[in-house]
């Protein structure tokens, strides 16, 4: 699953560039119409991932493993997709479509037959991307997916760490939930939102904890950046739950639209009654999506 060798492929349009790479069809550079890098270059001091997709599931499951239909499958952190190599299957100028279809390795951790098709698109200013998850097996496939850019912190357009804010379109005023600092796994206890209305200000202590996770989500669309300056828009109409995460210290910031989340502690369950696991139906397919646009 862990290839030896990888290829870069670069789409550009004059007003933003993305190089990606086949292993796990990762966004590994974005850049603006000057060349500046907006996504973190992985200091392995805190976190070498760039843009990593979130597939078969999201976040830590108990005892690293998955339960289904009474049997046991080991499964990491955020599974597998991130470390698998993908097959390009479109390439053009501004768009590319990598593809990883399940196999014998797979099937030991994941028992379902899938196909994975992830596409990037630039447009202009906007960068999309989109994963069509389907079903070519006779069951029901179960999944979670999920998307986690890591953003720079602070951007390269003026500014200090300090006054970049995450804007939501909505306020939010819902509690969070939060993750077990040993277990990996969703506390069970709400806590009071960081948000002020529709304002978070991020800073290294909000994340001694690991990541913020909002579940009760009014927003599906918020800015990243300086308010006032040019800022960062990112769009997950498809997504219902929100992480955003760092390292105290790092100079990046997550901002991570998911279809699932960490097991709840001590979660011992089947893996498809877990708490927002979708399942695509023999035959169908499910697409998840979300933009990035550099937005004055």
């Amino acid at each position: 699953m862990e290839p030896d060798m990888t290829d870069t492929i670069r789409i550009a349009t004059d007003r933003l560039s993305a190089e990606l790479s086949t292993l796990g069809a990762e966004l590994r550079v974005l850049r603006d119409e000057a060349g500046r890098d907006l996504l973190s270059d992985g200091p392995p001091e805190y976190w070498t991932g760039r843009a990593p997709f979130l597939f078969p599931v999201v976040g830590a499951v108990n005892d690293e493993a998955i339960r289904v239909d009474g049997k046991t499958y080991p499964m990491a952190k955020h599974g597998f997709a991130r470390k698998s190599e993908f097959v390009v299957i479109d390439r053009q100028p501004a768009q590319v479509t990598f593809r990883l279809d399940a196999d014998e390795a797979t099937r030991a951790r994941y028992p379902f037959d899938f196909r994975l098709d992830i596409t990037h698109s630039i447009d202009g200013a906007t960068l999309r991307t989109e994963a069509v998850l389907t079903n070519p097996g006779d069951v029901p496939l179960p999944a979670s997916f999920g998307f986690h850019p890591a953003f720079r912190w602070p951007l390269p357009w003026g500014g200090t760490r300090a006054e970049h804010a995450i804007v939501f379109a909505k306020a939010e005023p819902a509690p969070i939930r939060r993750i077990g600092p040993a277990s990996g796994l969703v506390l069970p206890e709400p806590r009071p939102t960081p948000v002020e209305g529709n304002t978070l200000v991020p800073h290294d202590d909000l994340f001694v904890e690991d990541a913020l996770i909002f579940d009760r989500l009014n927003s599906r669309k918020l800015r990243f950046g300086v308010p006032g300056r040019r800022m960062i828009e990112v769009d997950f109409a498809d997504m219902p739950l929100l992480g955003v995460w760092t390292k105290p210290g790092a100079p990046f910031l997550c901002i991570e639209p998911w279809q699932g989340l960490a097991d709840p502690v001590g979660y011992q369950g089947d893996f498809r009654e877990k708490p927002y696991v979708i399942e695509v139906a023999p035959g169908a397919e499910r697409r998840f999506a979300m933009t990035i646009v550099t937005a004055e």
